[in-house]
């Protein structure tokens, strides 16, 4: 999408150059390894739109480039709490969408290298950068998932491919801008598509059909909101609360109650099995008998856990609705975590537990 603007209302000459460099890009790894495909591409395409002294838009129409070294500085604002409320909203904002697009980057590059990277000092070598960074007048920045996959599949594996990266950038920009602005959009644009293509999961089409229709709405509905708002972070918020929503739909079906009597009918024992919290308590507390004539209800949970506050408020309303009933209660094997929530947050052994329901 980023690169459509290049491509609206340009001469024949754009599409050219942009197919030509699809054609380098994709041919030339047949010829030789050795060199990039993408570094040749830009090359050539550079060289010819010079040498036909071509009329399209080059690297020198998006901007001044630097023509000196960045020099260390502090920020000339006050450092107050006023400054704070301005700042921090977008500095979270743009911590939260580099953090994402940078373990999006690592996870890509390990299934590209079959290899595992340490996450954890990603994110600290990424905040120390932006600190330094900034501190020389600079923005902040994070992995980029198409000058990753271009490394990648120019052959470079270790450290001194990205630094080799970083040290030629700096180079192309400060000494050698004159050429760099004479670079074509074309070329660009060409290596970006090739990047897209090259990252795209393929397979997500396929797996619409083979996947869980949960998981395919939450991939359609992170990429929409995405893609539309031009917003990583909001795609993945609502893709985030959507998982939380479907798991906590599926794991509030994995419950099952049984029962069976005893003693001559005057004790009945309730086994329960499951997870009890907000989205399975009114079917925790629907699984009982109130009703039924018994000295004792017996309630065996040692197959189901209570996972917050609610789940703890369904057990006080079982036992209180079988007490109100006459029924003596019991409850049994309530795990160690279980067995804290409910001592912590439970009522029904609490004095005034029969008047609190009563109250309700």
């Amino acid at each position: 999408m980023a690169q459509l603007p290049e491509l609206t209302n340009v001469s024949w000459h754009v599409y050219a150059m942009t197919a030509g460099g699809l054609a380098i890009i994709y041919l030339f790894p047949y010829v030789t390894k050795a060199v990039p495909s993408a570094l040749v591409a830009i090359v050539v395409l550079t060289a010819v739109a010079i040498f036909f002294d071509l009329d399209i838009r080059t690297v020198g129409d998006m901007g001044q480039l630097p023509d000196s070294l960045p020099v260390f500085l502090l920020p000339d604002v006050p450092l107050n709490l006023a400054t704070l409320k301005i700042i921090f909203p977008v500095s979270a904002t743009m911590a939260v969408v580099g953090l994402l697009e940078s373990m999006m980057t690592a996870s890509i590059v390990d299934d590209l290298t079959d290899t595992n990277s340490n996450k954890n000092r990603e994110c600290v070598g990424q905040g120390m950068a932006n600190i330094a960074t900034g501190l020389l007048g600079g923005m902040a920045g994070c992995a980029m998932i198409g000058q990753s996959v271009i490394n990648v599949k120019s052959g470079g594996r270790g450290r001194l491919s990205t630094l080799t990266a970083g040290v030629m950038l700096l180079i192309l920009v400060v000494f050698l801008g004159d050429w760099v602005r004479r670079i074509p959009m074309a070329a660009l644009v060409a290596v970006m598509i090739m990047v897209s293509i090259g990252t795209f999961n393929w397979a997500s089409f396929r797996n619409l059909r083979e996947h869980p229709r949960s998981s395919s709405v939450v991939m359609l509905a992170t990429v929409v909101v995405t893609v539309g708002t031009h917003d990583l972070a909001k795609g993945v918020l609502v893709g985030v609360l959507l998982s939380g929503f479907f798991f906590a739909h599926k794991v509030g079906q994995i419950f099952h109650a049984s029962s069976q009597t005893g003693a001559e009918g005057r004790v009945r024992t309730y086994t329960i099995t499951g997870q009890v919290f907000f989205a399975s308590a009114e079917r925790f507390v629907n699984a009982f008998d109130y009703k039924e004539v018994i000295d004792q209800a017996r309630i065996d949970v040692s197959r189901a856990h209570f996972w917050d506050i609610t789940a703890v408020s369904a057990l006080d309303k079982v036992v209180i609705r079988f007490r109100r009933e006459g029924t003596e209660v019991q409850v049994i094997g309530l795990n160690e975590a279980s067995a804290t929530m409910v001592d912590k947050f439970g009522v029904h052994d609490k004095d005034g537990a029969a008047d609190m329901l009563a109250g309700h």
